[in-house]
């Protein structure tokens, strides 16, 4: 092998290395940024993601009650109403984590109607941290199976296997509508319980495709909530959570068996 095919073969594996670092190192959200980096994240408009790791790292922050980060509250308010689904979602929890933050009450209100499920969720639960129990009708949501319905009518092209773990923004279905293909995804991180249409069906607007059981996480942070703020007319909710099946972990079980004692004790004084 020549010298000048030696350096191309190692130059390439180098690249293949270094690409996946490269990809890795900007969109992991651990990475530490400072104070002037956060500043320009909390701007960067064109890169979302740049925003929700400004927003994660203030959120980290606020954790370790470092109130050097009140200087970008006024950020953490404004993007509350930002187009993309994840900067919202980030921002909720984020306003979770001080409860003397100027706006943050007001602004998790407003998000209890989101467009977003698992945005009015976050909202929710950040909330109860205000012992403010106003969203406890979306927190009940997120213990509750999401439903995926058809835009538009269409012919079912494909979909997922039922039992398959499905991430949030996970495509469960693709519907067929003249020569356009639209992807039906999740709104929610969870398992695909139920499909109500097979490959090849036609599909009328509205009509029901499938539902996906909410994840363990998604649900112990609801039930840790309704610990909290539940009331006797949400056991219904809490206790098939209670149950001893392959699906619902021990901690997720014991949490149930814990909210439903903690709300029966509140009604009873």
């Amino acid at each position: 092998m020549s010298t000048r095919n030696r350096l191309l073969f190692f130059l390439t594996g180098w690249l293949i290395v270094l690409m996946p670092f490269l990809f890795w190192w900007n969109t992991w959200f651990g990475r530490q940024l400072s104070d002037k980096q956060l500043g320009e994240y909390l701007q960067d408009e064109k890169h979302p993601r740049h925003i929700q790791h400004a927003l994660v790292q203030i959120g980290e922050r606020m954790t370790r009650h470092d109130t050097s980060v009140t200087e970008w509250y006024p950020q953490v308010v404004r993007l509350a109403s930002y187009p993309v689904e994840e900067v919202r979602n980030t921002d909720a929890w984020v306003m979770g984590q001080d409860t003397s933050g100027a706006g943050f009450h007001d602004g998790l209100l407003k998000m209890l109607a989101d467009p977003s499920l698992i945005v009015r969720g976050n909202a929710a639960l950040s909330l109860v941290r205000f012992g403010d129990a106003t969203g406890r009708p979306q927190v009940l949501e997120l213990l509750q199976p999401a439903t995926i319905s058809a835009p538009e009518s269409g012919i079912v092209t494909d979909t997922s296997a039922v039992g398959t773990a499905i991430r949030q923004g996970g495509i469960v279905a693709k519907l067929q509508e003249g020569g356009q293909i639209k992807e039906l995804r999740s709104p929610i991180s969870g398992r695909l319980r139920t499909l109500s249409a097979d490959t090849g069906q036609t599909l009328a607007a509205g009509s029901a495709i499938a539902t996906i059981d909410p994840g363990t996480e998604q649900v112990w942070e609801a039930l840790r909530a309704l610990y909290l703020v539940g009331q006797p007319e949400d056991l219904a909710a809490v206790q098939p959570y209670e149950r001893e099946l392959p699906d619902i972990p021990d901690h997720v079980r014991k949490q149930a068996i814990e909210t439903e004692k903690a709300i029966r004790e509140r009604n009873a004084r």
